[in-house]
């Protein structure tokens, strides 16, 4: 499906470890007035199992909730793998000799790698390579807020759709595609000490650490950048604004890069005069 696509590349260019069982304390934010409460999560897309991270601070906010935020609602997977053939699939020359060794390496057929446009070439490696180290999405922070939105009847809404999501890697142009590919390429070989380092990182709430490895290979890029991170941090802090204007509580999870770093959604809501706390827990 399509966050099986999107979410390990998020990890490595937006974008566990030895934390099996271990409890972890990752960052949380909150907004409010004197009748709406907005909870900020950052969430790592792609998890090994047994890290306790739901609990806490963070299952409290949750529990007080009366809907959940996310990226993207669950997709139907055939209509995403259609729409994904048909604007990833391409009929040009050969990517460079080091795409394919890359893709052979990770166990796609020689060639095969060749057909996908720049973009899904680039999710299709880091999606291997997520794999590879040992993470999962099925394991990752999304699947449990929804799967325990779901048991608590709590509706669960999307700041984004899957469709829109790949438009915005098949808008990129010809060069940040390129661009793209070519950082996925040159970061494989340390995709597992890079997703060890930043979910510990997660774990401890050093949400800077986080933020500065999950957008590290969009920086690359400038568009890549601006596609990625620096329009939709604009979009998820209007909604937010706007949604301080009705009363209720609401637990928003976003992808840990938008919640650090140089204009952040925390750095946007307070230009507009919000005030955002760090939840200590």
């Amino acid at each position: 499906m399509l966050k099986r696509l999107i979410a390990p590349l998020a990890a490595l260019m937006l974008s566990s470890c030895s934390l099996f069982g271990e409890d972890a304390d990752p960052a949380l934010w909150v907004v409010k007035d004197a009748d709406t409460t907005i909870y900020l999560f950052g969430t790592v897309h792609v998890l090994k199992p047994r890290m306790h991270w739901f609990d806490e601070g963070v299952r409290v906010a949750f529990d007080a909730s009366d809907e959940v935020v996310l990226e993207i609602a669950e997709p139907d997977p055939q209509a995403i793998a259609a729409l994904t053939a048909q604007l990833g699939t391409r009929g040009g020359p050969p990517f460079a000799p080091e795409v394919d060794a890359a893709a052979r390496d990770l166990g796609m057929p020689t060639g095969a790698i060749d057909k996908q446009e720049p973009w899904l070439a680039a999710l299709t490696l880091a999606q291997l390579a997520v794999k590879n180290a040992g993470y999962d999405s099925g394991n990752g922070v999304e699947a449990t807020l929804s799967e325990a939105a779901e048991d608590a009847g709590k509706p669960v809404k999307a700041l984004e759709s899957a469709r829109g999501q790949l438009m915005l890697f098949d808008g990129l142009s010809g060069a940040a595609q390129s661009a793209m590919l070519d950082e996925t390429v040159r970061a494989l070989p340390g995709t597992k000490a890079r997703l060890d380092k930043f979910v510990a990182a997660w774990a401890k709430g050093d949400a800077e650490s986080v933020g500065a490895e999950m957008n590290r290979g969009a920086l690359a890029s400038p568009e890549v950048a601006d596609a990625l991170i620096t329009r939709r941090n604009a979009r998820f802090a209007d909604w937010v604004a706007a949604r301080m204007n009705q009363p209720g509580t609401v637990f928003v999870a976003v992808g840990a890069g938008h919640l650090a770093g140089k204009g952040s959604v925390q750095t946007l809501l307070a230009d507009k005069g919000l005030k955002v706390e760090r939840v200590v827990y």
